[in-house]
């Protein structure tokens, strides 16, 4: 049985990455390595956290010795790394926390793989998640390709742009076995509510100021965030070794159209009257170092791969809006923090 240890799985991404996986590969044991910090919630995960393929440990990868114990007590032969903070606002708060997680978790990771596949590297595979923030922004053309010179803006994208280089250089170094991707905007259910879709959606249901920064002009590609899992699938399985991927949506909304969209949408299924959502939208002041512009060029991936995006925008917008509608309950406990309280008392 192949073991594939999956950091940062009980986040937004990382638990659809881990469902993915623990259905589709039952042969796989999928350990779920997560610190359970704010936006860590095994919530997201109830409806396979009972499969016999499927085990939690919470650890920081802040932690090297932790990360190390891991590591010889599960012998995985994979690793899917998307364990990171990654909300900019934070980063400009407390960008140090950022360095520590992005940055020194990352190397602790690399070095326990190196230690744990030293007498061989066939079979094995670290599999790095990024972000597009790392190339910096774009003017009103253009897209990011996978040879765009990284141009980090904001201690975020600097920490993850640093960990992409020692992913690099753990693979010209020692020889490790990685892939990188490099993902656009994702959206989709258990999103956690401090990012736009659902804090709008919860702000429409109670009806609070939709926040705007600037004039609403910033223009990101949104990817389905169930798509991006299939695509890390993909990629971890098929990709070159050694080699980076970007993942995109084709899907490129200013922030004001997107959260129109959004709306529209919020004020037909909840039978409201149209207009009713979009006048709370309130602009707000920007930001510092807020890049313009991100777009992905997905066309390596979609040719060497097949990869393709599964749904619009618009048709992904409407299931996240529906999976938040009958999902209050998961809302409520978030933005309250009555979860991190639940799991607390279970795992510390």
């Amino acid at each position: 049985m192949k073991s594939l240890l999956i950091t940062g799985g009980a986040g937004f991404i990382g638990s659809h990455v881990v469902r993915e996986f623990v259905n589709k590969y039952p042969e796989y044991q999928i350990i779920n390595l997560d610190a359970l910090t704010y936006a860590g919630n095994l919530e997201n995960l109830t409806d396979v956290q009972d499969k016999p393929n499927y085990s939690f440990v919470k650890v920081d990868i802040t932690d090297a010795v932790a990360v190390n114990e891991v590591f010889e007590r599960f012998k995985p032969d994979g690793v899917i790394h998307l364990a990171a903070e990654s909300h900019v606002d934070r980063s400009i708060t407390n960008p140090t926390e950022f360095v520590m997680t992005n940055v020194i978790g990352t190397v602790n990771l690399l070095n326990a793989a190196k230690e744990l596949w030293k007498d061989g590297f066939e079979g094995k595979r670290f599999h790095h998640v990024s972000t597009d923030e790392v190339f910096g922004a774009l003017g009103e053309e253009g897209l990011f390709t996978e040879s765009t010179k990284y141009d980090p803006h904001s201690p975020y994208s600097a920490s993850k742009a640093a960990s992409d280089h020692f992913v690099r250089a753990y693979h010209d170094t020692y020889g490790l076995p990685i892939v990188l991707t490099n993902c656009s905007n994702n959206y989709g259910p258990n999103h956690f509510p401090e990012k736009l879709i659902p804090l709008c959606i919860h702000n429409i249901l109670n009806n609070k100021p939709l926040p705007i920064y600037g004039n609403g002009k910033y223009t990101r590609d949104w990817l389905f965030v169930i798509d991006h899992a299939k695509a890390i699938d993909l990629v971890f399985h098929q990709g070159k070794n050694g080699d980076s991927y970007n993942v995109g949506g084709f899907n490129e909304w200013q922030n004001i159209d997107l959260v129109k969209e959004l709306c529209k949408q919020m004020d037909e299924k909840l039978k409201r009257d149209a207009g009713t959502s979009e006048k709370l939208i309130t602009y707000v002041k920007d930001r510092p170092g807020h890049d313009l512009r991100y777009a992905i060029d997905a066309t390596k991936i979609n040719k060497e791969l097949g990869y393709e995006p599964s749904v619009t925008f618009e048709e992904g917008l409407g299931k996240t809006i529906d999976w938040y509608l009958a999902n209050q309950d998961w809302l409520n406990h978030v933005t309250s923090g009555q979860y991190a309280t639940y799991y607390e008392k279970q795992y510390n």
